[in-house]
């Protein structure tokens, strides 16, 4: 009787053992989704999957080729920016973003998992019904580009200490009004300032907050650490593309503008990333300050050198 009854203890506590190791299984959440793999051509994906995300009732705001293969497209909804309303600095999260890949002889297509961004900005909701939405317009065949971080560890996650949280966002410059400060990053995105060009714009309900993706090319070689092209290039070298991670923001909020510091933006897209030796951060360390300076340009600051928290 007592070895039965030992056995049945075992038994009961390897289950809860199991059942407890599934739920926190499931609560681990991945930066993107892989939505589907096929043969085709990046142009053809990429318009299907406008189609279909159209069809879903998201709102195509923007859409660039940052290098040869790869098509971001981003959208928008009203649950998004709803979501972005009732959040601080809610524009970071007012979109998701879609990649189109070659990938040897397939096209991937990929996109930012709401649900981790949702955590990863501190949003007010979960966007459980976007990421529903998403995987209908586009598939959901696995979530990837980390071993995972539950919700509770997105909501404070840094990359390491003395690194950025989400809410320390870098002061990219000062204006007399919200007005003048979107129309500031208006024209100088406009013309190119500092190799910085304007993807999309997406304006927050009932709030003086905008927000614009923008892409990021270097004009001499000088300049490669702002450079999509070479930033991604460095990190972006798994099998599956997480070209999703692009593009940057910046964000009008009151009479301020803002950006998230790269050493938190780069770091919530790739967790995973070492810090040391090849395809490592390492490899862009330099990427952090001249982002940073770009986008002041672009936002009509003034760069005054490195700014270490």
């Amino acid at each position: 009787m007592f070895k039965f009854l030992k056995q049945m203890t075992i038994a009961i506590f390897t289950l809860a053992c199991t059942s407890a190791w599934a739920l926190a299984a499931d609560d681990v959440l991945k930066p993107f989704v892989l939505g589907s793999t096929s043969a085709g051509a990046v142009a053809d994906k990429a318009e299907a999957a406008k189609a279909a995300l159209t069809a879903e009732g998201f709102a195509v705001v923007g859409a660039y080729s940052p290098y040869p293969n790869t098509t971001i497209i981003v959208v928008t909804n009203d649950e998004l920016k709803a979501n972005a309303a009732k959040s601080e600095h809610g524009g970071f999260g007012a979109m998701q973003r879609v990649s189109v890949s070659k990938a040897g002889n397939d096209v991937q297509v990929a996109y930012t998992n709401p649900v981790y961004m949702a955590n990863a900005y501190r949003m007010a909701g979960d966007l459980k019904g976007v990421s529903a939405s998403m995987a209908k317009a586009l598939g959901r065949v696995e979530e990837f580009g980390a071993k995972g971080l539950t919700p509770a560890k997105l909501r404070k996650y840094h990359y390491m200490f003395g690194m950025e949280y989400f809410n320390e966002p870098s002061e990219l410059a000062e204006h007399k009004s919200y007005e003048d400060a979107v129309k500031a990053v208006e024209a100088n995105l406009a013309t190119g300032a500092a190799g910085v060009t304007k993807v999309y714009r997406i304006d927050i309900p009932g709030k003086k907050e905008s927000v614009f993706g923008v892409a990021m090319k270097g004009k001499t070689d000088a300049d490669k650490f702002m450079d999509d092209k070479y930033i991604m290039s460095e990190i972006d070298f798994k099998d599956i593309k997480s070209a999703a991670h692009l593009p940057y923001e910046i964000l009008v909020s009151g009479n301020k503008t803002y950006a998230l510091y790269a050493r938190f933006r780069i770091a919530a897209s790739f967790p995973d990333l070492s810090m040391m030796g090849d395809n490592s951060f390492m490899r862009i360390m330099d990427s952090p300050e001249a982002i940073r300076k770009a986008l002041t340009l672009a936002a009509g600051g003034k760069y005054e050198g490195a700014s270490w928290k």
